[in-house]
């Protein structure tokens, strides 16, 4: 039997994807975000693809404020778009 593949949904294209095609960022019970490229630190994630168009995307429907329910600092999208931008 095929082991079953964890799902997750884009907060750009708002597609679901494997969790491994996506990048997630995480908000520690301390409120500290941070980018989990492992998929296993602790705390609330929210994936993003791992294109610019999707990150665009997230970045102008306030996604990542959507899913964690607070104002993102700047300084998590501009890792998030370093990281992307390094994948492509």
């Amino acid at each position: 039997m095929a082991k079953k593949l964890p799902m997750r949904k884009c907060l750009g294209c708002l597609m679901m994807q494997e969790k491994k095609s996506l990048i997630r960022v995480v908000r520690s019970n301390e409120g500290v975000y941070d980018i989990d490229l492992t998929g296993k630190k602790n705390g609330r994630g929210a994936y993003v693809c791992k294109k610019v168009d999707c990150f665009n995307k997230a970045e102008k429907s306030k996604g990542l404020e959507r899913a964690f329910k607070e104002k993102i600092p700047t300084g998590v999208y501009d890792a998030l778009r370093k990281e992307i931008e390094d994948v492509e």
